[in-house]
């Protein structure tokens, strides 16, 4: 592999996303559904909540701030009480227990339900025919007027990090459960700006060495047709999200604040720079393809002018000695003591003669 391959993939690693401290107060342990519940009151996290119920009736009891509660792959029986206490529509419910949903905003009476395909790229010392480039999960969101339900699919994706960044600036959180709908399309957004710089990287180092003349050819077809099956599972997160953007931004909605909303049309502005950016992926690899594709055609046609030249070469003794085989009695030079060593140096010259002139010609 050649030294700016391994300085590209040293740049990706030490751009890795930081490591979630499962210690932090805003974490559970994993494998735990409810991952956070907290009450948030001028933008400022409030201490002292035991359950889901109680964050509710603080609340309702101070007719102020909102509650945000953090799920990971909840059942439909886990599910079943938080749906009935935010007074959840049962078909968003469904959509949310059973994930693999298409990106979408859907208003349900004062609840706003949004579904976010999240990425990640994943980490790999060499590029195969069969490395997993980009793995996908789910966020769906429910904002109401005092509570942000937000439940997660998927091995990544922890909104750890997005809750402390959010608790550090209390100013934007105070503005309630639609300013955590927007940091979190916000954080979406920015992971896949991430994960299409990286896959440029392994589009590049594919490209180089298809054009390498040092890098055996055999798998490089394998490579790039994987690197189009993962870039296609990135295209189905990416754009489908452009209409749920859209009206985000410009539709007048009940959950979301109208100072929020103008937020919303830069999001959507740096996801059709990573449409733009996908879409020329694509386009880029079917023309690597095509190139490969005829190399390999180039490298096949001189391995037939070869194989065709040898077998020029190889006619010339075996015509001779197809003559000279049958043996008849009145051959001319049959019985002349010098026909022999004269055959062997006429076909020798004749073998040299044809094979200087393939040579001269590029056949050989």
């Amino acid at each position: 592999m050649s030294m700016v391959g391994n300085l590209r993939k040293v740049a990706r690693l030490t751009r890795r996303s930081r490591r979630v401290d499962l210690s932090h107060p805003a974490r559970s342990p994993l494998g735990s559904t409810v991952v956070n519940c907290v009450v948030y009151r001028d933008g400022v996290r409030r201490p002292g909540v035991d359950s889901v119920e109680e964050a509710v009736r603080q609340v309702h009891r101070h007719r102020h701030g909102f509650v945000w509660l953090g799920l990971h792959e909840p059942t439909e029986d886990e599910f079943a009480g938080v749906a009935e206490l935010f007074g959840l529509h049962p078909l968003a419910v469904e959509d949310a227990v059973h994930a693999h949903q298409r990106p979408k905003v859907e208003q349900y009476g004062d609840v706003l339900f949004a579904v976010f395909k999240t990425v990640t790229y994943v980490e790999h010392g060499e590029l195969t025919a069969t490395s997993e480039v980009v793995d996908t999960g789910e966020i769906m969101v429910f904002t109401g007027p005092d509570f942000v339900v937000t439940v997660r699919h998927g091995r990544h994706g922890s909104l750890g990090p997005l809750r402390e960044d959010l608790e550090a600036d209390p100013e934007q959180l105070a503005k309630g459960p639609s300013a955590v709908l927007h940091a979190l399309a916000d954080h979406v957004v920015d992971d896949y700006l991430t994960v299409t710089d990286a896959v440029l990287n392994d589009i590049e180092e594919v490209e180089t060495d298809v054009f390498s003349p040092h890098t055996p050819r055999s798998a490089d077809a394998g490579r790039i047709y994987q690197l189009k099956r993962e870039l296609l599972e990135l295209k189905r997160a990416v754009l489908p999200l452009a209409r749920p953007l859209s009206r985000l931004a410009t539709e007048p909605m009940r959950s979301v604040d109208a100072e929020i909303q103008a937020y919303f049309r830069d999001i959507a502005d740096h996801l059709f720079r990573v449409t733009e950016q996908v879409t020329a992926f694509d386009a880029l690899l079917d023309s690597i393809l095509q190139a490969h594709l005829a190399q390999v055609a180039v490298a096949q046609n001189e391995d037939m002018r070869k194989i065709t030249a040898w077998a020029a070469i190889i006619a010339v003794p075996t015509m001779v000695c197809g003559v000279y085989g049958m043996n008849f009695d009145h051959m001319p030079e049959l019985h002349w003591r010098l026909g022999y060593p004269l055959a062997l140096c006429v076909i020798a010259a004749a073998c040299f003669v044809i094979h200087r002139g393939f040579k001269r010609n590029g056949w050989l």
